[in-house]
C-alpha cells in the first residue's frame, strides 16, 4: 500500500473488505492494522465505501483497491487505486467535498491513463486556450483532465446546484473540454442521461 506519511509503498497485514456495487463493480478496501479493530476498520470501509460507489461507472471502472491510512495527508489516485488518509478525509467531509476529491482522484484512475495523452485532449485544451483553475494551468499534463471533468459533470449533470454565474463561467473557459467529454459518451451510471442544454 502506498501510505503518503512515508512518501513510500509499504507492506501492512491489511484487514480487507470486498465492496460491491449494483453496476457488478468490486473493489477490494484494503485498511492498515493502525485501525486497531475489525470492527473498527469495518466502519472506516463503510464510511468511504458508499462515497466511492456513488461515483460514476466510467470512474470505478479502473478501481480495483482502495487504500486506507490514518493521517493528515492528501487523497490520492492512479495505480488502479483511490489513496484514504482519514484525517484529511475528516477535512474534506467538514469542508463539503469529499465527493468532489474522489471525483478527482478516480479521474487519474480511470481517465487519465486513457485520454490525458489523446491528441484530441490536447487540441481542446489548445482551442479553449484558457484553463479552469490555477493547478490545471500549471500541470496541463497531469491535472487539466481531473481539475475540468467536475465542472464539467457539474453543468452537464447537475446544472440546478451551481450558480448560473459558475455556468458561464465553466462554459466560456472550458467549451472544446466539454465537447470532448461529451464525444467519450462516458457510462455514467448510476446518474442520468444529462438534459440538451443550450451553449
Amino acid at each position: 500500500m502506498f501510505d503518503r506519511r512515508l512518501d513510500d509503498f509499504v507492506y501492512y497485514d491489511a484487514i480487507l473488505f470486498n465492496a460491491h456495487y449494483n453496476d457488478g463493480l468490486q473493489i477490494e478496501v484494503q485498511v492498515n492494522p493502525e485501525f486497531k479493530s475489525y470492527e473498527e476498520a469495518k466502519t472506516i470501509a463503510l464510511k468511504y465505501a458508499k462515497p466511492i460507489g456513488q461515483l460514476t461507472t466510467a470512474l470505478r471502472k479502473d478501481v480495483k483497491t482502495v487504500w486506507i491510512h490514518k493521517g493528515n495527508n492528501l487523497f490520492g489516485g492512479g495505480n488502479n487505486n483511490l489513496l484514504i488518509h482519514t484525517e484529511q478525509g475528516d477535512e474534506y467531509i467538514k469542508d463539503g467535498i469529499l465527493e468532489e476529491t474522489l471525483v478527482h482522484e478516480a479521474v487519474h484512475t480511470s481517465i487519465d491513463p486513457y485520454y490525458a495523452k489523446d491528441p484530441l485532449w490536447i487540441e481542446a485544451q489548445k482551442a479553449d486556450g484558457k484553463f479552469i483553475s490555477n493547478y490545471a494551468m500549471d500541470y496541463p499534463e497531469r491535472e487539466d483532465l481531473a481539475e475540468s471533468y467536475l465542472p464539467y459533470f457539474a453543468v452537464r449533470y447537475r446544472r440546478e446546484r451551481i450558480s448560473q454565474d459558475l455556468t458561464d463561467t465553466i462554459l466560456k473557459t472550458i467549451p472544446h473540454r466539454i465537447k470532448y467529454f461529451d464525444d467519450l459518451k462516458l457510462d455514467m451510471h448510476p446518474v442520468k442521461d444529462f438534459p440538451t442544454w443550450s451553449y
